[in-house]
């Protein structure tokens, strides 16, 4: 057990990068862990990792071994979880990541039945809209919303979050409505800074892809913010649909440009690639799709839907 603690702390030094952050992690001090590792190179008889002031690195027996040290770690929880009539009990730790809006507005409300559905799963869900290091952070699933990077994670598709132009009653009475895409050049846009094309709405019409350029008084990083800015009627929003539930259907927010249908976000549930996906896993992204494939007020197409 002593030889599984200790491995068990050298695979989060290398993949946290820090002692310290191991220590904090575990409730104990950066010299116990230290110690524990050290005393893994002392049984080994090799040097694994190579410390300087500023940095920790792997030497090539390390790598071997942490490796090693990841399928043993792995498969010991499988057998900690156990199986129960030939299935894997879903009970554990589950850490995911979610972009803020997403996580808040689409995940955070439905963790209470997930909980329901799985007593034995505990959840700790960290909302950031920088993309996690899944690896160094220990998360076992993310949420990734927009294009996925070939980055060698495990990825299932979730479907794609359909989007909406709106914008307030207010805003359309003293600005007018634009009917086309081209139209809105002459409109305050609510930009949103983290899309690749920042300035270039696409949409799809009638079979043909179009794009337009806009322009507005604000910009901003935060989905969040530009909700909050269209609902004060400060401009026209290019947004999921999620994002606007109860306001579009009391008039407080109101759909344009309805022949218009700007492009969808596809959305993937990702894990690490060096790491088994454990039953907990598969257990929450099952749910995650078949609470949007029955929930038409979601604004999410399944994945092949």
């Amino acid at each position: 057990m002593d030889r599984l603690v200790a491995m068990a702390m050298f695979v989060r030094v290398v993949e946290s990068g820090s002692f310290s952050a191991v220590a904090r992690e575990l409730d104990t001090t950066q010299p116990n862990v230290s110690k524990r590792v050290r005393a893994l190179e002392a049984r080994l008889g090799s040097r694994l990792i190579a410390r300087s002031t500023r940095q920790l690195s792997l030497t090539d027996e390390g790598r071997r071994y942490y490796e090693d040290c990841r399928r043993i770690l792995d498969a010991v929880d499988a057998a900690e979880h156990s199986f129960l009539t030939g299935r894997e009990v879903v009970a554990g730790p589950l850490r995911v990541a979610a972009p803020v809006s997403f996580g808040r507005r689409r995940i955070a409300a439905r963790i209470g039945d997930f909980l329901d559905r799985f007593p034995q799963v505990t959840v700790e869900l960290l909302l950031s809209d920088d993309n996690s290091d899944l690896v160094a952070d220990n998360i076992d699933v993310a949420l990734r919303l927009g294009p996925l990077a070939d980055s060698g994670l495990i990825a299932r598709s979730l479907g794609q979050a359909r989007r909406i132009t709106a914008a307030t009653p207010g805003y359309l009475a003293r600005r007018g409505e634009p009917r086309t895409p081209a139209e809105l050049a002459g409109h305050d846009c609510l930009v949103f800074t983290p899309t690749p094309t920042v300035n270039l709405w696409h949409y799809r019409h009638g079979g043909e892809r179009l794009s337009v350029s806009v322009g507005g008084r604000v910009r901003t990083n935060s989905s969040e913010a530009i909700r909050e800015l269209a609902l004060a009627g400060l401009g026209i929003a290019r947004a999921p649909r999620w994002l606007f539930g109860d306001e579009l259907a009391d008039g407080r927010i109101v759909p344009i440009l309805r022949d218009y249908e700007p492009e969808p976000i596809p959305i993937h549930a990702v894990s690490p690639a060096n790491r088994r996906q454990s039953a907990r896993v598969h257990a929450f992204i099952d749910y995650l799709a078949s609470i949007w494939a029955a929930d038409p007020q979601a604004g999410i197409t399944p994945a092949g839907g």
